[in-house]
């Protein structure tokens, strides 16, 4: 009898977990909110349904960016991940706005805390918890190069650390009896997020416009191209863009005049293997060029450019 196969993680299926989290997040903060009526604390857990909608939308799009190229789209629907990237921002921002609003009325009737043992407690579940997944989903967003589970990760650290400031506030406020330091906090804690969303977006939009991929993967091009390109020349005109979890590459690659066809294949072949290899998901499109179309600018040197073949019409 054959064992059960698992069934391999997908970054959709973190971006449940994310969902499940955000629930949790939300319920512990929405108790210590009402046990303590602090309008921090109320920004907390605003900030904590943010996360839910952000986990559903990443969700969605994770599960998009995973369909397989067809016709209308031949190079798969990776880029809905900045889609998904871009809404989350998005409410960010909405939510830091909304935070705004509140502190600033109760910013001129400050309320006295009440429970905060208890409250902080809750609320300090709540930082555990979105701290522990969120260093979870940093490493596998990371490991399956997802922009959506990155995003993620670093919105929920943001989230413990405005927690751990939200909570060193209250904690101040109440022993001191200076409550308006409570919408104070909340402010602060409003222009963090809005800090964050703002970052959010604006990374998120850098991927919609084909930014080059990072300089740690461009290196990484270029070394391999070194390693496997024995018998070519040069590699010029190296053009990068990412699309969520894959990276597309093409290079011009100048092999000898007099090399035959299948020795070029086998060259670009062998390229193309350390490379996926190394970068796993990546396109490659490698246009072959004789000698005589080597540059001085070449991003890669692989072996010395051959002088061009004399010109029959100038001998003699």
């Amino acid at each position: 009898m054959n064992a059960p196969t698992k069934t391999a993680a997908t970054p959709a299926s973190f971006a449940l977990g994310s969902i499940a989290v955000a629930i949790a997040g939300i319920l512990l903060k929405a108790f210590a909110w009402q046990l303590t009526g602090s309008v921090a604390l109320f920004s907390d857990a605003l900030e904590s349904l943010v996360n839910l909608a952000a986990a559903c939308g990443a969700y969605i799009a994770l599960r998009q960016a995973a369909r397989p190229p067809d016709v209308s789209h031949p190079f798969g629907h990776h880029k809905a991940e900045y889609f998904s990237a871009v809404v989350e921002g998005v409410l960010i921002i909405i939510a830091a706005l909304l935070i705004m609003k509140e502190a600033w009325d109760v910013l001129f009737d400050p309320r006295p805390l009440q429970d905060l043992g208890v409250g902080l407690f809750v609320n300090s579940l709540a930082a555990i918890l979105n701290g522990a997944w969120a260093w979870h989903i940093l490493r596998r967003g990371r490991a399956f190069r997802s922009p959506a589970l990155v995003a993620d990760a670093k919105h929920l650290f943001a989230d413990v650390a405005t927690s751990i400031g939200v909570i060193i506030g209250v904690i101040a406020a109440g022993m001191t009896g200076w409550y308006i330091l409570d919408p104070l906090l909340a402010a602060a804690v409003a222009v963090n997020v809005l800090w964050s969303g703002w970052h959010l977006v604006r990374d998120s939009v850098g991927g919609l416009m084909d930014e080059a991929a990072p300089e740690e993967i461009r290196q990484e091009i270029h070394e391999q191209i070194q390693l496997h390109g024995a018998g070519s020349i040069q590699a010029h005109d190296l053009r990068t863009r990412v699309a969520g979890q894959r990276t597309f590459l093409e290079f011009h690659l100048v092999v000898p005049r007099d090399m035959r066809v299948a020795d070029a294949h086998r060259i670009c072949d062998a390229i193309e293997d350390g490379l996926r290899g190394k970068l796993g998901d990546i396109h490659i499109a490698i246009h072959v060029e004789p000698a005589e179309k080597a540059k001085p600018e070449a991003e890669v040197i692989i072996a010395e450019s051959p002088p061009p073949p004399a010109n029959p019409a100038s001998a003699g």
